[in-house]
């Protein structure tokens, strides 16, 4: 008995509530959103994870925090690479030491010896070969010595006068061309690297956190979806018999009968829903065999559209 009594009163509550509901006139519509999914561009495991569904972020807030060691490690390799190019360019830039130079003089005046003695063989020889006094093989062996040490003679003095001059231009050019290309190589690794920080796009709220720390990400997974907070819009769903009320550019108020308040907004778009996606209320108010429209409008300019839950219904006054 006990029992039935709290039915009978639970069903007059009930009873009493819907007698105080005011009916609703007008088009029913719903508030949609732009949905964003927040993914990564880089491989990495999840360290932390700052934010919560249901939570409302705004645009570069940190989302969540990668551990990337692939990419540090590649902004180690481009680090050196950065150095040792620079310290080649500066070389190529300042031509050689003076130790260097030092150098090149002292082997320059060695086979500069080498090369006057080779030359008195070999006129010696030659006048001795005209008299026939010395064999062909002798005239050939000293002469080949000779030839020997005249090619390295030129070839040590060539790299003397380089050394003097300076580092030719193209060598120069060639060394800032490596210096360019480390840098870039370096600024590619930086940008890698900040992408650990995964950061919202837009403001908007977080729905759902598809992953967990210490879980894998991969490069274009989806690691969280939401809703865009600072733009939203209206969706009706109009029988063909009322269709004609409404035209592209219309401006018409709109109702949010939960809160009470008034919105205006512009009809931006119209148009005919297929037959699978024409039912959107389970009251359609319509007659079977009518084609169905999708009337959108956009919120005027200014407006302030940040409380409005998505997906609440509203009406057309």
């Amino acid at each position: 008995m006990k029992a039935l009594f709290k039915w009978q009163i639970g069903l007059i509550a009930l009873m009493a509530i819907a007698c105080q509901n005011k009916t609703i006139d007008g088009p029913q519509g719903k508030v949609k959103r732009d949905a964003l999914m927040v993914v990564s561009k880089y491989p990495g495991r999840i360290l932390t994870i700052y934010a919560q569904e249901g939570q409302r972020v705004n645009k570069g807030d940190t989302l969540m925090l990668l551990d990337m060691p692939e990419v540090e490690a590649k902004l180690n390799q481009a680090e050196g690479a950065v150095s040792a190019a620079k310290a080649q360019y500066e070389m190529a830039l300042r031509g050689a030491t003076n130790e260097q130079l030092e150098q090149v003089m002292a082997k320059l005046d060695a086979v500069s010896e080498q090369y006057r003695f080779a030359e008195k063989s070999y006129n010696r020889i030659h006048n001795m070969f005209k008299d026939s006094m010395v064999s062909v093989q002798q005239y050939d062996e000293v002469y080949m010595k000779y030839q020997a040490a005249k090619a390295q003679y030129n070839g040590v003095k060539a790299k003397y006068e380089e050394v003097k001059k300076g580092v030719r231009n193209e060598k120069v050019q060639m060394a800032l061309g490596d210096y360019e290309r480390a840098k870039g190589a370096r600024q590619e690794a930086l940008v890698a690297f900040a992408e650990r920080y995964i950061v919202a796009p837009q403001a908007m709220t977080i729905e759902t956190i598809a992953l967990h720390e210490g879980e894998l990400v991969l490069p274009g997974y989806g690691i969280a979806t939401g809703y865009q907070l600072d733009k939203a819009f209206f969706r009706f769903t109009i029988a063909e018999g009322q269709i004609h009320n409404y035209k592209v550019g219309k401006t018409i108020d709109i109702l949010s009968p939960f809160d009470g308040k008034n919105y205006r907004a512009t009809i931006v778009a119209i148009k005919q829903l297929t037959r699978y996606a024409d039912v959107t209320s389970a009251f359609p108010e319509y007659q079977l065999g009518e084609s169905i429209y999708e009337l959108k409008a956009v919120p005027e300019k200014g407006a302030d559209v940040s409380e409005l839950l998505t997906n609440i219904s509203v009406i057309i006054k």
